[in-house]
């Protein structure tokens, strides 16, 4: 993946996770967040044995690992 897809993905992930976890970082910190979560939404899916492969399949694997990463930082953040 180049860095303008992986940056798009980043972007549509992170304002996704963003709605729906409720967690505000910033424009910055959604894109960050989406990014990281690209990396962990594959990994995720490739334990559970599934391909990602396409657009589309980037940005729903994006916005779960965004999402297990932002539920991970709400953990933290609420003690």
């Amino acid at each position: 993946m180049n860095i303008f897809v992986l940056i798009i993905v980043g972007v549509v992930a992170g304002f996704l996770a963003d709605k729906l976890v409720k967690n505000t970082f910033g424009t910055v910190g959604d894109i960050l967040i989406g990014i990281a979560g690209s990396f962990v939404g594959n990994w995720i899916f490739s334990l559970l044995g599934f391909q990602v492969s396409g657009l589309l399949w980037d940005i729903i694997s994006a916005t779960v690992g965004a999402v297990v990463l932002l539920l991970i930082v709400n953990l933290f953040k609420r003690k």
